[in-house]
C-alpha cells in the first residue's frame, strides 16, 4: 500500500441529530458500508448495534426467528388471544417478512412494548423490527437514527365520549378532562387542536392503553383520545361499549408504518418491499387461495413479483419466491386488512383511505420491475 496512514480512516459523519465521529477503522469496511458508529457526540442516537448491509439479515438467519416489537394489546394491530398467540396488521406484516426470510410466517417472535419503551428497544437491537402502530413524523425518521418502511395503515386521531354527555363534536370538549396516552404522538396532537383554537382542556396521561381507557370508563375523563382505528379497537374493552361514541372529527395526519435502525440498508429494503410486495398483491388479484395458479401466470408483472422472470429476491438477499411465501402465510394487503379490522371483524372499519389506489384510497406500491 503506497499510503498505510489510508488503511485508518477518521472521519466525522453529519448526521439528523448530531455530529457521530467515526474511530479508526478499515477503509474497506467503511466504503463498503459495514463499519459502526461508534461516539454519538450529538445524543440523539445511543451507542447500539449499528449493523451494515446485510448483518441483520444474517443475524436473524443464524438465530432462527425474526424479533418483532408489537403493542402491548390492541385489537386489530396486535393482541394476543387466551392461547398467546400474536393477531393484527401489525403482527401480519412480521410474518410477512418471517416468510419472505424463511418461507416460515410462524419463524418469529413477538416482543410487547409500550410506547414509552418502544423506540428503545428499537435502538438498542432487542427487537429486529418495529411493528407497533407507530406514526411516521420528521422527528422520529431524522433524529432518532430509524428508517420508516412505508405507510401500513393510514389514521388520524380523533375523540371518544359517552353518548349521555351530549357532546357531537370536538370543540364542545373545551374545559374538558381528556385521558390519554403518554409518549406518543397523540399528547403534542392534543396540545395543538386546543391550542390552535384558544380551547382550555386539562389532560391525564397513562403509560398504558389499558390504563387511560380504564380511567375514561371509570368517569375519570370526559373524553379519551387516541387514532381513530384505536378508538374502535379500545371501546371494545369497556364495560358497555355501546353507550360511547367516536365523534367525527379527525385531527391530525398519522400515517402508520413499520420501522428499522438506520445502517443496514439491505434490512431496509426487505422491510420496505414486504410491505410493497402485498399491496402489489392485492392489485394484481393474487391471493392465498389462488397463489398456485397465479404462479403460471403470463402476465409479466405477475411474473417478476411471483420470481418467474428477473432476480428481484436476490438484489435484497432473499429467495426467489419471497413473494409466494409471502402471500402463501398472510395473503395480500387487502386480505390482512379484512381478517383484522375489516367489516367483518368486531371493528367493523371501512377500507376508506386504506383502500388501494385504483378503488379511490391511497395505498399505492412501487412496481417490482
Amino acid at each position: 500500500m503506497r499510503n498505510p496512514v489510508a488503511a485508518l480512516l477518521l472521519g466525522i459523519l453529519i448526521g439528523a441529530g448530531g455530529l457521530y465521529f467515526m474511530l479508526p477503522y478499515d477503509a474497506a469496511a467503511v466504503l463498503s458500508g459495514r463499519a459502526e458508529v461508534a461516539v454519538s457526540a450529538g445524543g440523539a442516537v445511543p451507542d447500539v448495534d449499528r449493523a451494515g448491509a446485510g448483518e441483520t439479515l444474517q443475524r436473524i438467519k443464524r438465530r432462527g426467528f425474526l424479533h418483532c416489537g408489537v403493542s402491548q394489546g390492541l385489537a386489530g394491530f396486535s393482541s394476543p388471544d387466551e392461547r398467546g398467540r400474536w393477531s393484527g396488521i401489525d403482527v401480519d406484516y412480521c410474518r410477512a417478512i418471517a416468510a419472505a426470510i424463511f418461507g416460515d410466517g410462524e419463524k418469529v417472535r413477538f416482543r410487547p412494548l409500550s410506547a414509552k419503551d418502544r423506540f428503545t428497544a428499537l435502538q438498542s437491537g432487542e427487537v429486529d423490527i418495529l411493528s407497533r402502530n407507530t406514526t411516521w413524523t420528521m422527528s422520529r425518521d431524522t433524529q432518532l437514527g430509524f428508517d420508516f418502511a412505508g405507510v401500513i395503515y393510514y389514521d388520524g386521531q380523533a375523540f371518544m365520549v359517552r353518548k349521555d354527555s351530549g357532546i357531537t363534536n370536538a370543540r364542545q370538549l373545551a374545559g374538558a378532562t381528556i385521558c390519554t396516552q403518554t409518549g406518543t404522538t397523540t399528547e403534542l396532537n392534543l396540545a395543538d387542536y386546543f391550542r390552535g383554537r384558544g380551547l382550555e382542556y386539562r389532560v391525564l396521561s397513562f403509560e398504558k392503553n389499558d390504563e387511560a381507557i380504564s380511567a375514561y370508563d371509570q368517569g375519570r375523563c370526559d373524553g379519551y383520545t387516541t387514532d381513530a382505528s384505536g378508538l374502535y379497537a379500545e371501546r371494545l374493552k369497556m364495560q358497555r361499549p355501546e353507550d360511547n361514541i367516536v365523534l367525527p372529527e379527525i385531527i391530525s395526519k398519522e400515517p402508520l408504518g413499520p420501522v428499522v435502525r438506520q445502517g443496514d440498508p439491505q434490512w431496509a429494503d426487505i422491510a420496505r418491499w414486504t410491505l410493497s410486495a402485498l399491496l402489489n398483491a392485492e392489485e394484481l388479484g393474487i391471493t392465498s387461495e389462488n397463489i398456485e395458479e397465479m404462479r403460471e401466470s403470463e402476465n409479466p408483472l405477475v411474473r417478476r413479483l411471483l420470481g418467474a422472470e428477473g432476480s428481484y429476491g436476490a438484489s435484497v438477499g432473499l429467495g426467489p419466491d419471497w413473494v409466494i411465501d409471502i402471500v402463501r402465510a398472510v395473503g395480500n394487503y387487502g386480505e390482512i386488512f379484512e381478517r383484522n379490522v375489516g367489516v367483518d371483524t368486531p371493528l367493523g372499519i371501512e377500507r376508506g383511505l386504506n383502500a388501494l389506489w385504483t378503488d379511490g384510497g391511497v395505498m399505492y406500491a412501487p412496481p417490482i420491475r
